[in-house]
């Protein structure tokens, strides 16, 4: 179980690393226009928290991340040029490499339900 485990882990983080790839290989110039659209699609697809499918629909749920992001990316990073891959590879290893802050990111948090909390406040008031 540990094995399948660790395998899974793997590739999660793999397809991670490959979205990002895909993302900033659509944002380079010498990329042709055709996969520069696909490539932005899918990232987006693969980064969006809505799907063709919800996730709470039983097992059809999880069938599009599982077929349609590692199918879309696959198509891409074939389609790439060389040169733009080697670049988008670095950028989204670079990117991996600097640290992440967890302090940061409850900041974020804070200032986002604080946000919330007021404009249920303002809409209370209103109604």
């Amino acid at each position: 179980m540990t094995r399948r485990k660790g395998w899974l882990k793997t590739w999660a983080r793999a397809l991670k690393t490959e979205v990002l790839v895909v993302y900033f290989a659509a944002r380079d110039p010498a990329t042709p226009w055709f996969w520069r659209i696909f490539a932005l699609l899918v990232a987006a697809y693969a980064l969006s928290p809505i799907d063709l499918i919800p996730d709470f629909i039983p097992l059809l749920g999880y069938l599009d991340d599982l077929i349609l992001v590692p199918l879309g990316l696959w198509l891409i990073l074939r389609h790439l040029p060389p040169a733009v891959l080697v670049r988008a590879r670095e950028r989204a290893a670079a990117l991996l490499r600097r640290p992440r802050s967890w302090a940061a990111a409850a900041v974020f948090v804070v200032l986002w339900l604080a946000a919330l909390a007021l404009l249920a406040l303002w809409l209370l008031k209103r109604a």
